[in-house]
């Protein structure tokens, strides 16, 4: 096991910008798994990447240049945890009004994380994420959310609005089975890539739904970039059945989409 990679724009990063991170919270990011030397979605990341930075540096790096820095970070590693972030040494506190193209930090982890299939146990709270259509790096709300869960005995948290209204959970999307059919929220959030990557092969409705509703539906479970389906055992005191045939369904449809040469 190698220790972590990290570039930017391509080049070792430098005490002094790894310094601007910790302390300029302004930005965006990515993060997928790396396996057999390829990324499933890694076009819908890439995507991601191009709309964030547009929004909010006014400019975007190329998915070219981008392409060269993941393998440049990667080395002979085939198998990996990449994240990739947007950010600009010329943003600070004082002065927030550069525009132009942001910086590239990828950092490279070794191995990437077991795919979880331990049911979780979650916890409703009342919480949106500024912005909720980013994969923004300014997390506090995430981690406070998260850490209030688990201080009450849960495995995480699913962010609700003021009527009960389901959007997602800390780090993941949500997903509900209704007999055959598979359920998506309907609510202001960050569609993710592994989401999508399973709307590809089963579809799915996606609609408005409350913690009301919970008690119509057959199984949950959550997606994101780490584990492409793991199955929701409570939410609150409303139970489901883990389903291990649906999350073997959910994987395999995930798996079926091609893995993408970097």
């Amino acid at each position: 096991m190698r220790g972590p990679r990290v570039l930017i724009d391509g080049q070792p990063a430098s005490p002094e910008v790894l310094l601007h991170q910790a302390l300029v919270n302004y930005g965006a990011y990515t993060s997928f798994r790396v396996e057999d030397g390829g990324v499933r979605g890694l076009d819908r990341h890439l995507a991601r990447l191009d709309l964030a930075a547009r929004e909010l540096f006014g400019g975007a790096p190329d998915a070219a240049d981008l392409r060269v820095w993941i393998r440049t970070a990667l080395e002979d590693r085939t198998r990996a945890f990449v994240r990739i972030s947007l950010f600009s040494q010329q943003i600070s506190h004082r002065d927030p009004t550069w525009a132009g193209c942001p910086q590239v930090m990828v950092c490279a982890f070794d191995p990437p994380p077991p795919l979880s299939d331990v049911p979780l146990r979650i916890q409703a709270r009342t919480y949106r994420r500024e912005a909720p259509h980013l994969k923004s790096i300014a997390t506090f709300g995430l981690m406070r959310a998260r850490r209030a869960a688990r201080a009450a005995g849960y495995d995480d948290a699913l962010f609700v609005d003021d009527d009960g209204v389901i959007a997602e959970g800390t780090l993941w999307n949500v997903g509900f089975w209704e007999g055959d059919r598979l359920i998506w929220p309907d609510a202001p959030m960050l569609d993710g890539v592994t989401q999508a990557l399973l709307k590809e092969g089963l579809g799915g409705e996606r609609r408005r739904v409350t913690l009301d509703d919970l008690r119509g539906f057959d199984a949950a479970f959550i997606c994101n970039s780490a584990t492409p389906a793991c199955a929701v055992f409570a939410v609150d005191s409303i139970s489901f059945d883990p389903a291990p045939e649906r999350i073997a369904r959910l994987t395999a449809a995930w798996a079926a989409n091609p893995v993408q040469p970097i």
